[in-house]
């Protein structure tokens, strides 16, 4: 049977890593998909790099509208990123009937719903696991292995250069900027670092992840996104003190009692005996709640040429197999029927309930603690538990550590602001919200 044509749209690190792994690996692909798959065109604007990559029997172009205008090539894969010129070549290749494979997760957080509509419209697919958490499967594990269920909530570890920043933060007890640059020197974070640090990557992957969990469309304008920037070295180990660590988490949950869904990404608090508490340096996790099948966890390598490049790989031999289908019979490509989709709103943060962590610089005298209990009581908001530095000869200032039981958010802002206003309370307040994960 006559291989699979697949044209290549940037060869950069993913698209490295997917023409190495597509090429060593083409007996075991054949045997799996039935048929070869080749990538027999690439563009890319360094078109003499992209050549020395591929070698001579792939064609080369600087131009990706060529690979589109190719009626040879069935698939194309989007390496590009961003929401510009690679938004445009989607469209433009399911416009001609092209399926594709896109590890884009800032594209399809934005315009992926615009973009699966126009597939199922034209009778496409478009695969994306390599958009979230890199090699794990989890887009697979949501739309199919976990068909049964119904999801209750996900939370998860999907920013690689996130999770090795509070990593080291913790091992060594240093602050955020210097971790950073450290990171940034060892190549686990980019030159400019804010969409990781600032939570705005774990975003776009929960985005998706929330869509298929609860059939609903892509909503990441609606997300509620803090990052790691505002971090302390002493939070990190005040929490280790109290039995937890730290992890920006994309969170994602039903709330049914009030009609909506949770979408944040945030530091957390989770504790340590939490396999996810766990995770260290660059690795990711996925942790999601089914009714049936009760806690699933997932892990592996989020990024990197070769792991991700195993996701693309993926999606190419599922198109191979499927693409010749009725299209009514594919999985569809956030879980649920397309009529099927819910209109279910992103609930403001202000709605959100968990618990949280809170240090407050306060002087060092009698009544600080009822009064600080009180407002927190006025709010309806119960304390778990309680830790207080001892303060060093002549200070006159100490750290006071509350742990709260789950309350609305909008409740401890008011109390925050409360709090805040007296004059005991010597430094901004930091919260942190923390999660139990069980």
């Amino acid at each position: 049977m006559k291989p699979i044509q697949v044209g290549l749209l940037g060869i950069g690190t993913v698209g490295s890593g997917t023409f190495g792994v597509l090429t060593r690996n083409q007996a075991e692909i054949r045997r799996r998909a039935g048929r070869g798959i080749e990538i027999t065109m690439v563009a890319d604007l360094d078109t003499a790099r992209a050549q020395a990559v591929v070698g001579p029997a792939v064609q080369v172009v600087a131009d990706g509208r060529a690979i589109i205008a190719n009626p040879a090539i069935d698939i194309v894969v989007e390496l590009i990123g961003g929401y510009g010129i690679a938004k445009t070549l989607v469209m433009e290749a399911i416009a001609a009937g092209k399926h594709v494979v896109t590890a884009n997760k800032a594209l399809l957080a934005v315009h992926g719903t615009e973009i699966f509509a126009a597939a199922s419209a034209k009778g496409v697919m478009v695969g994306f696991e390599a958009a979230v958490a890199g090699g794990i499967p989890i887009i697979k594990a949501l739309r199919e292995g976990l068909t049964a269920n119904r999801i209750e909530w996900i939370a998860g570890i999907i920013n690689g250069t996130t999770n090795f920043i509070l990593s080291e933060m913790r091992d060594k007890g240093l602050d955020f900027g210097v971790v950073l640059k450290e990171a940034q020197r060892l190549g686990y974070a980019e030159a400019d670092p804010t969409f990781d640090i600032e939570g705005v990557d774990a975003a776009h992957k929960a985005s998706i992840m929330s869509a298929i969990a609860f059939g609903t469309p892509v909503q990441f304008a609606q997300a509620h996104v803090e990052g790691i920037t505002a971090l302390q070295a002493a939070d990190i180990r005040y929490a280790e003190q109290l039995g937890y660590r730290i992890k920006l988490l994309g969170i994602t949950k039903r709330r049914d009692d009030v009609g909506g869904i949770e979408l944040r990404v945030h530091p957390t608090l989770v504790p340590t005996k939490r396999l996810i508490a766990n995770v260290e340096g660059a690795m990711n996790a996925v942790v999601v709640q089914g009714d049936a099948v009760g806690t699933t966890l997932y892990y592996g390598k989020g990024a990197g040429s070769e792991p991700t490049a195993s996701a693309v790989v993926a999606d190419l031999v599922d198109i191979t197999r499927l693409h010749t289908a009725d299209p009514d019979h594919r999985v569809p490509h956030l879980a649920f029927q397309p009529d099927a989709t819910a209109a279910t709103p992103i609930l403001p943060i202000g709605q959100v309930v968990t618990s949280f962590y809170l240090r407050l610089q306060v002087a060092d005298q009698t009544g600080v603690l009822s009064r600080i209990t009180t407002i927190l009581a006025e709010h309806d908001i119960s304390i778990d538990a309680v830790l207080q530095r001892e303060s060093a000869d002549g200070e006159k200032q100490t750290d006071l550590i509350i742990l709260t039981h789950d309350t609305v958010e909008g409740r401890m802002r008011a109390a925050l602001v409360q709090m805040q206003a007296l004059p005991t309370v010597l430094a901004p307040i930091v919260n942190i919200r923390k999660e139990e994960l069980s």
